[in-house]
């Protein structure tokens, strides 16, 4: 029978092969404390593997990494831990956990124990509970507890995406912060912005720099303010610009409450409503709009411009509506209204402009003027064609003056019922029907103009019509009567008819003449129209 034989195994075999085993061995090795007793050193949970080659620094861990750093927890496949600078890189399938409210992930990790910075680079998502931020380029500063990206990223939440070149995010605030092509994409709108600042829990974004809100309703421009993405509330600063849908509708505003579900919007100072389709304007300090209904309201030195037609016509009163559409428009005034165009100027206590009918409707002691000519009455209805005045139409009580140019001479008329006529501007033909009176100054046709007298007539009905403002044929009809004075023997009491007033300095002079207040003078202040004439103040 043999022996068996024992291999040799020297001491230094021994030894090596006891070293190795330990080196093998799950790592938990003892640090060194920092220099920097502030500074809390990183520390080595756990590793499947450790090594060191001589010629470095670093400690090699592998497989099943677990390193740990005030609070936070870090896992990864492999990491190169440097105690003398309390830094480590770590590799492949790398975790961050900070508590249970923050979870990052990604490709690589560099951690600088001493300034708690962490940079993760490659296929990184930052997780706080219903947020989640994806870049390739993350720096997350555990002291500031700020993770901000340079390069790319975006961050989602239940409600919004948002995208930028560089962006920040602060889990304790839940402030987010993005600049450079900046892009907010909700269901029903889309915010692209320059700057934008946005909090995951209130869902508010802060809009910091030029920007535009686009959805199905219309789209906005704006430099500054706010948008409530789970409201759609809007408080927007700065001249900011809401359009429609088409872009035939702009609201602009010194501040503009909006929201984008209900359509309205509230305008604090310098409100400019456009309607570029049927080309009218609404201004003042104060108003509203709402784009569902095509309704806008202005107040505080408030005023409209239709310029639909060759003339524009500028109105102006204490309050102003508008109603619009794709077809037609209607502007309402009311309290201290004056209006003016070239070829016509008007005050009132109210007004109704309907374009459908091509018509001004003037109630509250309106009074118009065209020319010489001076109309007024309880009710005047003016009507337009595509360049100037066409017809008003005076109703209830109606007295028509028309200045001579020369000193205390006007001529007359007043009646129940009064409709002038116009062409290119100028009155031509006027009927007056119920009550009509009339003081006309007959003029010699010689060349100086010489003038006879005063005529006063009575009468059912009357017409007249006129050329260059002069009076070409007269026509009265049933119960008649007609008298002329010489003006040598005329009495200043028998140069005006009942209710006679001269209103002139009332009149618009030009477009922005329109904001005095229609406060009449002296005795014009206590002159009462007749309220109204019953049928039967007519002789038939």
């Amino acid at each position: 029978m043999k022996k068996q034989t024992c291999p040799n195994i020297t001491i230094k075999s021994i030894l090596f092969a006891g070293v190795l085993f330990v080196l093998m061995l799950p790592a938990r090795p003892q640090q060194p404390p920092p220099t920097n007793p502030n500074v809390k050193i990183v520390e080595l949970k756990q590793a499947d593997l450790l090594y060191k080659r001589e010629s470095s620094e670093a400690q090699i861990l592998k497989d099943n990494v677990v390193l740990y750093h005030e609070g936070a927890f870090m896992y990864c496949d492999s990491a190169y831990l440097f105690e003398k600078t309390n830094t480590f890189e770590a590799f492949s399938n790398v975790r961050m956990e900070q508590g249970d409210t923050i979870f990052v992930y990604g490709d690589y990790l560099h951690y600088d124990g001493n300034t708690r910075l962490a940079r993760l680079r490659d296929n990184i998502r930052m997780e706080d509970r219903q947020v989640t931020l994806f870049t390739d380029s993350l720096n997350y500063d555990r002291e500031a507890n700020l993770g901000y990206y340079f390069d790319g990223g975006m961050l989602v939440d239940e409600k919004n995406e948002l995208t930028s070149f560089w962006g920040q995010y602060d889990p304790v605030s839940k402030d987010a912060l993005f600049s450079d092509s900046v892009k907010l994409v909700n269901e029903d709108y889309t915010i692209f912005a320059d700057t934008l600042k946005y909090n995951t829990e209130s869902k508010v974004a802060d809009i910091l720099g030029p920007s535009t809100i686009v959805s199905d309703s219309g789209f906005i421009k704006t430099s500054h303010g706010w948008y409530n993405t789970g409201t759609d509330d809007a408080r927007l600063f700065d001249r900011s610009e809401i359009y429609s849908s088409d872009s035939t509708k702009m609201l602009v505003g010194d501040t503009v409450f909006y929201n984008r579900q209900t359509g309205l919007g509230e305008v604090f100072g310098n409100m400019y409503l456009e309607d570029f389709e049927q080309k009218a304007i609404l201004r003042g300090n104060y108003g509203t709009y709402n784009e569902k209904t095509e309704y806008g309201m202005a107040t505080d030195s408030a005023y409209a411009v239709d310029y639909s037609q060759s003339d524009s016509l500028f109105l102006h009163g204490d309050t102003l509506k508008m109603f619009t559409d794709s077809i037609y428009k209607e502007i309402k005034a009311y309290y201290n209204v004056r209006f003016y165009r070239e070829d016509i100027q008007g005050v009132c206590d109210s007004m109704n402009y309907v374009q459908k009918d091509s018509a001004l409707y003037l109630l509250g002691n309106p009074v118009i003027w065209n020319k010489s000519n001076q109309i007024l009455g309880n009710r005047i209805d003016i009507y337009l064609n595509d360049s100037t005045i066409d017809k008003a139409h005076v109703r209830d009580y109606a007295l028509a003056i028309q200045d001579r140019e020369m000193t205390g001479q006007y001529n007359q008329i007043s009646g129940r019922d009064l409709k002038a006529f116009f062409a290119e501007g100028e009155l031509r033909h006027v009927l007056v029907e119920g009550n009509a009176e009339s003081l006309y100054y007959l003029v010699e046709e010689d060349s100086a103009h010489t003038v006879i007298g005063l005529n006063k007539t009575e009468s059912a009905y009357l017409s007249m019509d006129f050329l260059d403002d002069e009076l070409q044929k007269l026509k009265l009809w049933s119960s008649t009567k007609a008298v002329t004075t010489p003006l040598s023997q005329l009495k200043q009491e028998e140069s005006k008819l009942k209710g006679f007033m001269w209103l002139d300095y009332l009149r618009p002079l030009h477009k922005m003449d329109i904001f005095r207040r229609n406060e009449r003078q002296g005795p014009d202040s206590e002159v009462q129209a007749p309220r109204r004439f019953s049928r039967d103040d007519a002789v038939e």
